[in-house]
């Protein structure tokens, strides 16, 4: 078997593969608002996405062009060179789109192809030309470098134009219905749901009928020529089937909603399946056309993929039926969609997102423009559109969907009729980016950014943003790489590269994994705590979980400082982010507890004061967690810093007081750590005993530093210090959990149980 005849079945495994991952990034843009909204179960949505789907494929024309999108010439492209080509996209696309899905992160699949099959195209050329003897002229004219600046236009056009009709469609549609539209609904509803079904229907004529095989390219034109009278008729009929649901009792947001996943779905299908398997089908027409030429690889010229390739049905049905069971399957689609649903959610709660330097001067500068454009507004109206905005709800938290039905069929509807109207008129814009954009925007008019959240979420749009332009530089970094190496080293570089596409493949599914059960422990306080007296336990628990970082983080901080062993700081690092995690929590329930007595206008209701014993109780919990993480980060911090500057390592009685030190106190957080009841083991004799044995490899320390005075650099004086100071913090803090009661009956009552350290 040859190199070519591996190449293919490399392509056929990479196309089965790519399928898996594309479907995982991309589903998002038809899952979000229905998943977002709770429209209906998870099943329901999932079966109607499913059979728009397998509709879109089963009923795509199959047309894929290699030049369409006017990247590259194959025409000036032995079959090798083109190969060659094919496989460097495929191995880039896999691997590029895996990642993403990994950190959950959505971007767009047909930039990603666009960029891989630019970068192979350029490597090629420029290798193939120079080695010819060429110039650099020559080897331009085989790409159309203006398709980049173009999919760089598209993204900016998405950004501006998507966010900005979010953001207006909803403050308009808020304004009308409010947050309690159902009384509104039945007064308009018929127009508003006819409006919304119409904008879906003219989407899937104009973006998801018009690669369909079944559909004539003369209906295509006819609908293109007489739009007006198209849309006119399909408004007439979509308000007369809206307005008879209303009479029905059938809430035609939910059709809607509904209607809208499935157009998105078909769309999908039908126009972004070719960006998976386009490129091996492509492939193993070449094939297919150089076995029957008779010349060799590097002679035969790849003319015949300047016309369309046809996929057969059959193919193109198996793919749907790939995609269909990765979207019931993958666990990285449902990530990749979370991070979209969490940015758009109307409440607080756990923020995946940390801020960033730009997020703070666009929320600084925004929170600005709106005092002064308040500051303009007259009161009544100011006061008017306030109203219109309050939101009541009197479901629980866990119930509550992340927005409600009114916004879902905005996002969709918004969506569907820019991506109708930019297909409709050739401008460059993306799915992804247009329905991703549109679901920011209209979160932002519904005020779901706040300003306790707003920077967490600014954050997350701006990396997902920047995801966007990486995926450009990514896909033609990597794709130029591999094309390279597949030049120069033949099949060793193929095997080569598949090698790492697998490992990478691997390392993502377990790097989601872990991710995975970090969300759900971040996630963990979806809880609802009624008193505190309820709260005591679960805070106990989260209590436990920062006790158990921290005694991980400080055995590699012990092994990292004494060894100079970055790897091992780097891990504590990541632990006390664990930490830092899970105290959050405690900080969650402490905000659950401050405002569960408040009703729902914010005035204090009857309900018992925070300040019953119970409360008090969960304080000390509270309280004692903050000051161990909080020791346990500023000393890995320390330590970290120490290694990075390359100071005098610890040697002689340094070594020996940081190690015994930082062994006791290690051993004094285990005990703790393996203990079911946290406050029992706090109070334990054990525990007192490890507590005194590590107090007093503390005393000895500072003995050593201000006694014996045998330490000669300032660095190190100061490392010293800081591990003094924070240990006896740990030391403090692991006592202080024993100063309350049986965590499991949530009792009010404090105990005085704990002993005196020395020198506290």
């Amino acid at each position: 078997m040859g190199f070519f005849e591996i190449a293919i079945i490399v392509l056929v495994a990479l196309a089965v593969a790519d399928l898996m991952v594309g479907v995982s990034n991309d589903a998002v843009n038809f899952l979000n608002s229905a998943i977002g909204s709770n429209v209906a179960s998870f099943r329901v949505i999932m079966i109607v996405a499913t059979v728009g789907i397998i509709l879109g494929a089963t009923f795509s024309s199959g047309m894929m062009e290699v030049a369409r999108k006017g990247i590259f010439h194959p025409d000036l492209f032995s079959f090798a060179e083109i190969m060659i080509v094919f496989l460097a996209v495929m191995l880039s696309d896999v691997v590029l789109l895996d990642l993403f899905n990994t950190y959950g992160l959505p971007t767009s699949t047909t930039v990603s192809i666009v960029f891989e099959l630019l970068g192979a195209a350029v490597a090629v050329a420029l290798i193939s030309t120079l080695q010819a003897g060429g110039t650099l002229a020559e080897v331009m004219s085989h790409i159309n470098s203006g398709s980049a600046l173009t999919i760089i236009v598209g993204i900016l056009l998405s950004v501006v134009i998507a966010f900005s009709a979010g953001t207006i469609v909803q403050f308009l549609s808020r304004l009308l219905f409010t947050f309690r539209y159902e009384q509104r609904l039945r007064r308009l509803g018929g127009v508003w749901g006819g409006l919304a079904m119409t904008a879906l229907a003219y989407f899937l004529l104009v973006k998801g009928l018009s690669g369909a095989s079944f559909v004539d390219a003369d209906v295509i034109r006819w609908i293109d020529t007489n739009t007006v009278p198209v849309i006119l008729g399909l408004f007439v009929a979509s308000t007369a089937v809206a307005q008879v649901l209303l009479w029905r009792g059938v809430n035609v947001l939910r059709v809607v909603v509904l209607f809208g996943t499935f157009a998105l779905a078909m769309a999908f299908a039908g126009n972004d399946l070719v960006n998976f398997i386009g490129v091996p089908i492509a492939g193993l027409s070449s094939f297919q056309a150089w076995s029957a030429s008779g010349q060799g690889p590097e002679a035969l010229m790849m003319e015949a993929l300047q016309a369309p390739v046809q996929t057969s049905t059959w193919l193109l049905l198996i793919a749907g039926l790939i995609m269909a069971i990765t979207l019931w399957l993958s666990r990285k689609a449902r990530s990749v969609t979370d991070t979209e649903v969490n940015l758009a959610r109307q409440e607080e709660g756990y923020e995946r997102f940390t801020p960033n330097g730009p997020a703070r001067l666009l929320v600084r500068g925004a929170v600005r423009t709106s005092s002064a454009l308040r500051s303009f507004s007259p009161s009544p109206v100011t006061q008017w559109v306030g109203e219109r905005f309050e939101m009541t709800t009197t479901n629980p938290a866990d119930d509550r969907p992340a927005f409600d039905l009114l916004r879902a069929s905005v996002n969709l509807t918004v969506a569907s009729i820019l991506i109708a109207i930019a297909t409709s008129m050739k401008l460059p814009l993306s799915t992804t980016y247009v329905t991703f954009m549109v679901a920011m925007g209209t979160s932002l008019a519904d005020r779901a950014w706040g300003r306790e959240s707003a920077v967490y979420r600014v954050s997350g749009v701006l990396n997902v943003i920047g995801g966007w332009f990486l995926t450009a530089v990514g896909a033609f970094t990597m794709a130029a790489l591999s094309a390279t190496l597949l030049l120069l080293l033949g099949a060793w570089a193929l095997a080569g590269l598949v090698l790492l596409a697998g490992i990478a493949i691997v390392r993502g599914f377990v790097v989601h994994r872990v991710r995975t059960r970090r969300e759900k422990e971040r996630q963990h306080v979806a809880r609802e705590v009624a008193s505190c007296r309820e709260a005591v336990p679960l805070a106990s628990a989260s209590a436990a979980r920062v006790v158990e970082r921290a005694a991980d983080a400080y055995e590699h901080v012990r092994k990292g400082l004494l060894a100079e062993d970055d790897e091992h700081l780097r891990r504590a690092t990541t632990l006390v982010r664990d930490s830092h995690d899970a105290h959050g929590l405690l900080r969650r329930d402490a905000h659950r507890l401050a405002t569960v007595h408040l009703t729902g206008n914010g005035t204090p209701s009857a309900e018992p004061s925070p300040t019953e014993p119970g409360c008090r109780t969960f304080y000390t919990i509270y309280e004692a967690a903050s000051d161990l993480q909080a020791a346990v980060a500023t000393l890995t911090r320390s330590c970290r810093e120490y290694v990075r500057n390359s100071h005098e390592p610890p040697t002689g009685a340094e070594r020996q007081h940081i190690e015994r030190t930082m062994e006791a106190t290690q051993a004094l957080l285990r005990t703790l750590h393996h203990s079911d009841d946290l406050p029992a083991a706090a109070r334990s004799p054990h525990v007192r005993e490890q507590a005194e044995r590590a107090q007093a490899r503390v005393d000895a320390m500072i003995e050593a530093i201000f006694q014996h005075r045998s330490i000669a650099h300032q660095p190190t004086t100061d490392l010293l210090l800081t591990l003094v100071v924070e240990t006896r913090t740990v030391i403090e803090a692991a006592l202080r959990f024993g100063q309350v009661q049986h965590a499991g009956n949530g009792s009010a009552t404090a105990t005085a149980a704990t002993t005196s350290t020395a020198g506290a």
